[in-house]
């Protein structure tokens, strides 16, 4: 793993600082990579990661942020990571265990054709890559074993809704627009946490795209890899950034088509440090933790990729630990 820091050192004392969360986009790989850096980031909270003041989730992360909002175990998330049945997520781990690398053959039409005329008519409002999304034919994947873990995580105490008290914010984007959508924030459509994190995780082409309150919504990574910039009309000062699609110490290999997804992540790396360095500029400290050359190559080119899960996992677990130790000597250094 790979660590940055972005902002003002604090030097301040006696009083609890307003912290940030951000986990990012990244498939199934990404959140067994975001699991293990959670363990190690954990250390260097004062308080449990549940309780950090807001939590913004993109796609994998939205996951993980409705793990840690509901109170799962630690020791169950890592479980499941590493496709043990146990406790209240065995059922979603047996479902799991059935999911490919691949995703089933899709629907033979166009995903969004709202989407696409908005992009034609007005092309500087819509993102190419959010455009593109809009052309892919529609998925048919089903989220299963998904929607088994979230009934798994409810809590009779989190409200009708099923939605956690503290601020949760849950990225997706709306698929005949292409505009992004933070469910749980002021004026946000209305949505379970459930239906928000299914929503958040619907890849266009490999998901059917997420229905609620009557519009479509499909993955917020399509429009963002961690929606970092949310943060900006907050009050946090420190923010802890896990981005699995981007990479701030690359590798360089060999072969044309890991070249070329390194290429994709240089782009999505440069936006998460635009994104950092504007919260540095209003006074937040950023913290970016992303992959490392050891942990790109534990992935591979499929972070949809169930059958690498448990090997990122364990990696992370030492490189998160490490970098963050590199991290500490260099801000002394630094001092």
């Amino acid at each position: 793993m790979a660590a940055v820091v972005f902002g003002p050192e604090w030097t301040g004392h006696g009083f609890r600082r307003r912290t940030g969360l951000v986990l990012g986009a990244g498939g199934v790989l990404g959140a067994a990579w975001m699991t293990g850096a959670l363990a190690s980031l954990q250390d260097r909270l004062p308080y449990p990661a549940a309780d950090v003041d807001v939590i913004v989730g993109t796609s994998a992360g939205s996951v993980l942020a409705a793990a840690l909002r509901c109170r799962a175990p630690f020791e169950d998330m890592v479980a499941w990571q590493r496709g043990q049945a146990t406790g209240l997520l065995s059922e979603s781990v047996a479902l799991a265990a059935q999911d490919g690398p691949l995703p089933p053959l899709p629907h033979w039409r166009f995903g969004s054709v709202p989407l696409a005329c908005a992009a034609l008519l007005a092309p500087l409002r819509v993102p190419p890559w959010v455009a593109a999304s809009a052309w892919l034919p529609q998925g048919r994947g089903q989220h299963t074993a998904l929607r088994s873990l979230l009934a798994a995580l409810q809590r009779p105490g989190d409200g009708p809704s099923g939605w956690p008290g503290a601020h949760t914010w849950i990225a997706a984007v709306d698929y005949d627009t292409g505009q992004r959508v933070l469910f749980g924030q002021p004026g946000a459509p209305r949505a379970t946490l459930p239906e928000a994190v299914v929503a958040s995780c619907s890849i266009p082409g490999w998901y059917e795209p997420a229905i609620i309150g009557g519009r479509r919504y499909v993955d917020g990574g399509v429009r963002s890899a961690t929606s970092l910039d949310v943060l900006g009309a907050t009050d946090v000062q420190d923010v802890y950034v896990l981005a699995p699609l981007a990479s701030t110490e690359p590798d360089h290999p060999l072969q044309p088509h890991l070249r070329m997804e390194r290429r994709v992540r240089q782009v999505l790396t440069h936006a998460v440090l635009r994104q950092a360095k504007a919260l540095a500029a209003r006074g937040k400290r950023v913290t970016v933790l992303t992959p490392g050359p050891q942990d790109l190559a534990a992935m591979g080119i499929n972070l949809m990729d169930p059958r690498r899960r448990e090997a990122v996992l364990e990696l992370s677990f030492r490189t998160s630990a490490e970098a963050l130790s590199r991290l500490d000597r260099a801000t002394r250094h630094a001092a």
